[in-house]
């Protein structure tokens, strides 16, 4: 009742006023009515005191007070609630009233059906204005909530729309009029209900929805208005959102919330607010606010920030950052070069990447390591967007004072498959294999997200990849290499240009992360090296000074290096609206210390290895400055002791740098290599010494043990063309440079497995040389041989072993390689029964038990069939190969593709790779200690090697395009020995041909010897020991193990055996008994109904 008293008074004052105007127009144009002045006067002691008045107009719109109010217009008032509305606004401009009653009152048509949108009101009412410079105008611009429904899943997309309009409404009005300010205040009813369905369902807490959409919508709006384009200190316009929605409450069926009280809200607001007040709070006090002499204004962003504003001002000092540009406007229209793209006009954030990326520990509590596990994605450095700028620095929060309606980024704590993701699709755990994976999927996202324009909007994209490549490149260093990485990241970023239009990539180049040891060298710290060691081997195991550790560095700059080749080869500047621009903030990084030299743990998440929150902020500036630095003079070194301020867009350079703009000339690819005049192999091994005493078993046998080398085979092994340069040259046997058994030269210029072993052992024998049968040594393969002939192969081995003066027979320890088969199965087709599958097992296991009944210390290679359905794409436009090639293998190779045959053929020949298995592993060779058999699988699954142009590569092949060359030999013999380092279990089981002089593996302090079945995997010490996992690194076999059991342990096993088994047989035959009377049962039921 107050709160009416109080508002009829001033209604009483305004009505005196307008009365006033009515009867005195002579009045007016002598000047200010006389009698208005006295009027309002008269009751001011009752409402507002008088505070004198400058006698010129008011510079700035931020010195704005009441009564320099000319008129008040209304904006975005509701359909459904404009008589309501009409009386809330015109209260308020009876406020105004009190201070200059001459205020024109806005006007609202309340019969009007047609609904408009802001900008069509923002164009009429700046079309009304435009002849009025001079005089200072209040508009209220109301923003109805009621329009969304609260409870659909699309509720955001709703609510970005609007804050689109009212941006758009904002800068129409900002263009066109002067001597403006504009408050914005959010209107909502409780009434929503009746146009959503979803809030229809009585199971639906509609209050909370309701309060949900509101809050956002307010966030929303805060974050649009926040800009500082709207409240320049120097602007004669600017912008502001009232601090709390105006919610109309319906009291009964036709009665609504007190328009006095809400038009004291809109009024409170307006007003500078008194000290400790910073919005309208409790609607049970009756008062209505005054100017004061020390806050005399109209309440704008400059004179009156709000509490949250003034909180926000604080910049955190470790986690925030002051954002020191001041243009941060877009681009006049939207732009449709890259190359001229402005902070402001980015509308999207995207990222893939790895746990650096998805933020794994990056708010966790110091020696918590459980807290690891967390993704705090919205801590992310590239695209994060928890809270603001002050207190979180991320690359979207530095844009967002760009552009406060940027999409895209992730908020809390989450898994990239959670809607708080977005587009933050980093995996944990990802290597470069991922990258294709996380880029499909967010290209899926953009596309079907209604928050993305995904044609128009401007995105920048961040991938940073190769930190887990790195940690696992010492397990396989050819799959890990920085081409093979590269050529992954390459396969991601392809995708991007193809599919992605208006956008710009930043692709990070990988850290330097051999630094990142020194926190686990400390032992002060208390570091959790444990958990390094498992999660990145690779960098923490190598001893100072090491060759391993120089691999190390090595490969690091390998990535690095070969990332700067792909984009500087200007692949991805072949469209003008997208580019890849390379950051390398990260090439070198300087650990941080503490005073007394030691590493500063603050910047590290609790294991020593993820990043703090503290590390993320400066990440996120450096990316930040590496965006605005031109190409080829960006800053690549990253010192996190060194204090990093943000770097702003200038008026000469005010776009994000690219090449182009940065008048960068791309180098091209690098210069063609000088003609290959060897196949040579580079060798860095160091653990090259033999065991202390010869070792008396097959399964703790280092490579320098090897004192004898034999081969057995067909023409592969024989060296068959391997040389040739042209028809004539294809009979020759070029044995020297055979993969398995050659020792032409050294190492350096041809690489074979015994020219490999000569770095460890340099008198071991056996190894064939030169051309023909001359100086063939134990190369005992012979051209056109299959299976069936291996056994005579065999016996003239031993008997050349056995003769050989050089040769130890009983104590030199051998290895021997067995590689055959593809000539049984070229051939299959014209002898099914004598070269099935079973035959050729049952050569095999004669040809093995030769060798393990009289060949004493000896490990043999076995070598599966390759997969020779790729020797089809092998073709050279010539009459050697056209026609040759399908002589020489006749049933794969002039079968047609889909037929029949060539099914027949891929069966056949993946059943001779299991029988070669089945022998091996079958456990006829376990009961001697000297003896072993080991499958080694690298052509288990062939990978026909591609050129530069992605064709398949034929200078691996002779001139038949079937038999391998001296490059195809090298690169065999790289794999078998890469192989015989490899756990059973682990090996790889594909061939990798990659033409380069570094793919050797060395045996490492660990493991030191050559994998067999059992070294393979640990032995357990008690019989509850839990087994090992596949992927457990394998240990040497220790040396403890009794040699012999107990004769009557042996004799009981026999008899519990066969108890066990007269058991199992009599519970097989009642089994099938009993499913042979079901089947019969079933038989007869299914002909009667057939009958039926």
């Amino acid at each position: 009742m107050a709160t009416s008293a109080l508002l009829i008074l001033v209604v009483l004052v305004g009505s005196c006023a307008q009365f006033t105007d009515a009867v005195g127009t002579d009045v007016r144009k002598n000047g200010p009515s006389a009698e208005k002045s006295d009027d309002a006067e008269r009751y001011m002691p009752f409402l507002c005191s008088l505070i004198p008045a400058p006698l010129s107009s008011p510079p700035s719109v931020h010195t704005l007070r009441p009564d320099d109010i000319s008129a008040v217009h209304v904006l975005g008032v509701p359909l459904s609630h404009r008589r309501e509305a009409s009386r809330v606004i015109s209260r308020v401009a009876v406020l105004l009233s009190m201070f200059n009653p001459e205020v024109s009152h806005p006007h609202v048509d309340e019969t009007s059906p047609q609904p408009r949108s802001l900008l069509e009101e923002a164009e009429e009412l700046s079309l009304s204005l435009s002849h009025q410079e001079t005089d200072w105008k209040l508009v209220l611009l109301l923003v109805p909530a009621d329009s969304m429904c609260a409870c659909s899943p699309d509720v955001a997309a709703d609510v970005n729309a609007v804050v689109r309009e009212v941006e758009a409404a904002l800068e129409l009005l900002q263009k066109r009029l002067r001597h403006t300010l504009v408050h914005v205040a959010v209107w909502s009813t409780d009434h929503q209900q009746d146009e959503c369905e979803c809030m229809r369902d009585e199971g639906i807490n509609r209050r909370l929805h309701r309060a949900t959409l509101l809050k956002t919508l307010q966030d929303s709006l805060s974050h649009l208005l926040g800009n500082p384009k709207w409240h320049s200190k120097q602007a004669d316009f600017t912008a502001l959102l009232q601090s709390a929605p105006v919610i109309l409450e319906q009291i009964s069926e036709n009665t609504w919330s007190d328009p006095n009280q809400l038009a004291i809200q809109l009024w409170t607001n307006l007003l500078q607010p008194p000290a400790g007040q910073t919005e309208f709070m409790d609607d049970s006090v009756v008062s209505i606010l005054c100017p004061s002499q020390e806050r005399p204004f109209l309440r704008t962003q400059i004179n009156s920030p709000s509490e949250k504003e003034e909180n926000a001002a604080s910049v955190d000092p470790d986690m925030g950052t002051e954002m020191p540009c001041t243009d941060r406007s877009p681009s006049p229209t939207i732009p449709t070069s890259v190359h001229e793209l402005r902070p402001g006009d980015i509308k999207v954030v995207a990222a893939v990447g790895d746990s650096l990326t998805a933020a794994n520990g990056v708010g966790a509590k110091k020696d918590n390591i459980l807290l690891v596990i967390n993704e705090y994605r919205g801590l992310s450095w590239s695209i994060g967007g928890d809270e603001n700028l002050n207190n979180v620095t991320t690359l979207p929060n530095i844009l967002r004072e760009f552009n406060a309606n940027l999409t895209g980024f992730s908020k809390g704590i989450c898994k990239e498959d959670s809607p708080q993701a977005f587009l933050n699709q980093a995996v944990a755990g990802a290597k470069s294999g991922d990258m294709v994976g996380q880029v499909r999927i967010l290209v899926d996202r953009m596309k079907a997200d209604p928050r993305i324009d995904f044609h128009n909007d401007w995105k920048v994209i961040t991938m940073f990849i190769g930190g887990n490549d790195i940690c696992d490149f010492c397990t396989d260093s050819i799959f890990f290499s920085a081409r093979n990485v590269v050529l992954r990241i390459q396969q991601a970023l392809d995708i991007l240009h193809n599919e992605v239009p208006r956008a710009i990539v930043n692709l990070i180049e990988l850290l330097n992360i051999v630094p990142l040891r020194d926190l686990h060298t400390d032992k002060s710290l208390g570091c959790p090296t444990w958990f390094v060691n498992i999660v990145c081997p690779c960098i923490l195991k190598p001893k100072e000074g090491s060759v391993e550790l120089q691999t190390v560095n090595e490969f690091n700059r390998a990535y690095q290096s070969a990332m700067r080749e792909l984009i500087d080869s200007g692949r991805y500047d072949s469209r003008i609206n997208f580019t890849v621009v390379l950051q390398p903030f990260l090439r070198e990084v300087y650990l941080p210390r503490l005073e007394d030299g030691r590493p500063d743990r603050s910047y590290f998440s609790p294991d020593c290895f993820h990043l703090s929150q503290k590390a993320h902020t400066l990440m996120a500036r450096a990316l930040w400055n590496n965006m605005l630095e031109p190409v080829g003079n960006k800053t690549f070194t990253q010192d996190f002791q060194a204090g990093i301020d943000l770097k702003c867009p200038s008026e000469t350079n005010p776009f994000i740098r690219t090449a182009a703009n940065s008048n960068y000339t791309f180098p091209g690819p690098p210069p063609t290599p000088d003609p290959v005049t060897n196949w040579g192999s580079d060798f860095s091994c160091v653990n090259t010494a033999p065991s202390n005493s010869v070792p008396t078993s097959a399964h703790r046998i280092r490579p320098a043990d090897i004192k004898v080398v034999a081969a057995l085979g067909d023409s592969l092994t024989a060296g068959f063309g391997a040389k040739a340069k042209n028809l004539l040259q294809l009979r020759t046997e070029d044995r020297g440079v055979s993969w398995s058994i050659g020792g032409d030269q050294n190492l350096e210029t041809v690489t074979t497995l015994p020219n490999i072993l000569k770095k460890f052992n340099p008198n071991i024998k056996g190894w064939s040389e030169g051309r023909g049968t001359t100086k063939a040594g134990f190369n005992v393969a012979v051209s056109g041989a299959k299976i069936s002939g291996i056994p005579g192969q065999v016996r003239r081995l031993i008997d050349n072993m056995k003769k050989d003066p050089t040769v130890d027979f009983e104590n030199d320890w051998k290895l021997v390689t067995l590689f055959i088969g593809g000539n049984d199965l070229c051939q299959y087709c014209n002898d099914r029964a004598t070269l099935s599958p079973q035959n050729y097992s049952q050569h095999m296991m004669t040809s093995l038990d030769m060798l393990y009944n009289e060949v004493p210390r000896a490990i043999v290679n076995i070598l599966e069939i390759l997969e020779i359905k790729g020797l089809r794409r092998i073709k050279r436009d010539n009459l050697e190969c056209n026609v040759l090639q399908p002589l020489v293998c006749p049933c794969f190779l002039q079968a047609r593709e889909d037929s029949l045959e060539l099914a027949e053929m891929k069966r056949i020949n993946r059943e001779l790779q299991v029988e070669t298995e089945n022998v091996a592993y079958g456990g006829r060779y376990d009961g001697r200690e000297d003896f072993a058999v080991v499958v080694q699988p690298f052509f288990q699954n062939t990978v026909v090697p591609l050129n530069a142009d992605s064709k398949p590569d034929d200078t691996y092949f002779s001139v038949d395009c079937f038999h391998f060359s001296e490059q195809g030999h090298a690169e065999m013999a790289a794999a078998l020995w890469n192989n015989m380092l490899e756990p059973v279990g682990q090996k790889q089981t594909y061939n990798n041909f990659r033409n380069t002089r570094n793919n050797i593996k060395c045996p490492t302090e660990e493991n030191p010897y050559i994998f067999t079945k059992v070294n393979s995997f640990p032995v357990p010490t008690t019989p509850t020991t839990t087994p090992p996992t596949p992927h457990s690194t394998a240990r040497p076999l220790t040396s403890d193990c009794a040699d012999t059991v107990p004769v009557w342990l042996a004799a009981v096993l026999a008899v519990v055996g066969l108890l066990i088994g007269c058991v199992v047989t009599w519970l097989l035959f009642c089994w099938r008994s009993k499913r042979s009377k079901k089947r019969m049962t079933s038989d007869v039921v299914e002909m009667h109904v057939t009958d039926f």
